[in-house]
């Protein structure tokens, strides 16, 4: 609903979301289908190309189907990739997770660009769900007891008070509103970037992702839809910094020499060097993400190295399991609110907790530049692939349908100290528990989907 209150546009609404990057969207398209009115803003016109984000684990598969955005993904020939191949630079393997091994109904991850997977999940919003772009939020609306009520924003130089019954942050790393509400954090920046390469052509394995350990850091390869391949190399911060084309090209076939593994598309990455991105990358956990009437998502509360593929997929997380708290609570009661908020919390710190914690030992295990960290790493992913026990473990954990944290035996194993006692009559478990995609989609009966207009 909205009215006119002086120079101000009044805006009511359940649930106002910040932020339409995936995070955003995936709040959208859970708390929608609760039947619940969102109101869905972001402060740019359009949506700008970005490289990240490009590769959905198996555990984001349910909830993207629940939301009716799978079907949109496959339609437009997103890439299924059954593999994540940790190899030397050389090309031998060190360590392959097969998620074929954990079974259920997707065992694969799926690649598409980032702008495509948000505009399939945009056109997936429900019926209740209202988005509206180039709008930007200036500041939280609290009632007389300091509980945040909505935010005030500005459309097209258009003050806008938007009141909700709940605020969810979903505005990146750098969030305006995540300040507002007084919740610190302080990211962290790894010693190194990414530099990304776009190629036409296809790769020999199409069907995995090939993470090479090198004496220079990451190279990660793989495909993307319509015959592209994505390259992502570790540069020091300071590498390359206003290379010029000679210098990237002297690069080039540098990198090309370290890592003989990129030998079938060394003419590819030659004559599309200006195909490039330099992208950080960054680490850090909020220290809580709730405030009374406000919810941090995405983003918003953690970022960790790219290298797993967890950032995106926890994002959904996030939200498939927000709507779970919330589906029988009134969002008119603002206690009720808080309640679930708390419950969410307690349900995602542990979590969040663990995946950064599982992400940062990968990218520290394949970015080590060090003698002793490039021995240490890849002495744990061989001795974890010589374990079936250990290899399914750490799939399961990449897969995005839980953490099953290793123990120091498990380490002991890993190095080689030990040997796998509990290995030796492994059978992989069934997938049980909660999965992502299967929380409550009912709504309270006293809603009408068409009581708002």
């Amino acid at each position: 609903m909205t009215t006119d209150h002086g120079a101000d546009h009044r805006v009511d609404t359940d649930v106002v979301v910040c932020g339409a990057g995936v995070a955003g969207l995936a709040a959208a398209c859970a708390l929608g289908r609760l039947g619940l009115e969102v109101t869905l803003l972001d402060k740019r016109p359009t949506q700008p190309p970005l490289w990240k984000g490009e590769v959905l684990q198996p555990g984001s598969l349910n909830s993207l189907h629940t939301w009716d955005v799978l079907g949109r993904l496959e339609a437009r020939r997103a890439v299924r990739l059954r593999r994540l191949v940790a190899r030397t630079a050389r090309g031998q393997e060190l360590m392959a997770m097969d998620f074929a091994a954990l079974g259920g109904e997707r065992p694969w991850m799926l690649a598409h660009d980032y702008s495509t997977i948000l505009e399939c999940m945009a056109e997936s919003l429900g019926p209740t769900v209202g988005l509206r772009r180039g709008v930007l939020v200036k500041d939280l609306s609290r009632d007389a007891g300091g509980r945040i009520r909505g935010v005030r924003a500005v459309a097209r130089g258009t003050a806008l008070d938007i009141r909700a019954g709940l605020v969810v942050a979903a505005d990146g790393m750098s969030s305006r509103l995540r300040k507002l509400a007084g919740i610190d954090a302080a990211p962290v920046a790894y010693d190194h970037r990414l530099l990304s390469f776009e190629l036409p052509g296809t790769l020999p394995v199409g069907d995995e992702v090939s993470a090479h350990a090198t004496d220079r850091g990451l190279v990660m390869v793989y495909p993307l839809p319509d015959a592209r391949i994505r390259v992502y190399v570790q540069v020091r911060t300071d590498e390359l910094r206003q290379a010029s084309p000679a210098e990237l090209r002297r690069w080039c076939e540098r990198l090309v020499g370290q890592v003989p593994a990129l030998a079938p598309i060394a003419e590819l990455l030659r004559g599309n060097l200006e195909h490039h991105r330099f992208i950080p990358v960054w680490c850090y956990r909020a220290p809580s993400l709730v405030r009374p009437g406000l919810v941090l998502l995405g983003e918003a509360a953690h970022v960790v190295h790219p290298l797993a593929a967890q950032g995106m997929n926890t994002s959904i997380g996030d939200a498939e399991v927000l709507a779970a708290r919330l589906a029988a609570v009134d969002l008119a009661d603002g206690a009720a609110v808080d309640g679930a908020l708390r419950g969410y919390e307690n349900d995602r710190m542990s979590r969040i907790r663990a995946v950064h914690t599982m992400s940062h030992n990968a990218a520290r295990m394949m970015t080590s530049t060090s003698l002793g960290g490039r021995v240490l790493g890849r002495r744990l992913m061989r001795g974890t692939a010589r374990s079936s026990r250990l290899n399914h473990l750490t799939t399961y954990n990449m897969s995005g349908f839980g953490i099953r944290p290793l123990g120091t035996l498990d380490r002991l194993v890993q190095l080689g100290v030990l040997p796998d006692l509990r290995g030796r009559s492994f059978t992989a478990p069934p997938l049980t528990g909660h999965l992502p995609g299967s929380a409550p989609q009912a709504r309270r009966d006293s809603r009408d989907s068409g009581k708002k207009s």
